[in-house]
């Protein structure tokens, strides 16, 4: 079971690393990111937050992976 969850832990990782910087940049584009002054809006900020831990979580899967190789 053991290779399983390490494998699930990598998988995590990659597909956080993949997918949220690129729809970090979609929403960048989106007309709601800005506001007319060019300010950032809440809804760039709450998405930008959540992309941050989701890629602090690949941070974190990434280790726990390695931990659980080397264990």
């Amino acid at each position: 079971m053991e290779p399983v969850l390490i494998a699930l832990l990598f998988a995590n990782a990659a597909f956080n690393v993949l997918v949220w910087p690129r729809f970090y940049v979609r929403v960048a584009k989106d007309p709601r990111a800005r506001d007319a002054a060019g300010k950032p809006t809440t809804f760039l900020i709450v998405h930008a937050v959540l992309i941050g831990l989701a890629l602090a979580l690949a941070v974190a899967s990434v280790i726990a992976a390695i931990a659980a190789l080397g264990a």
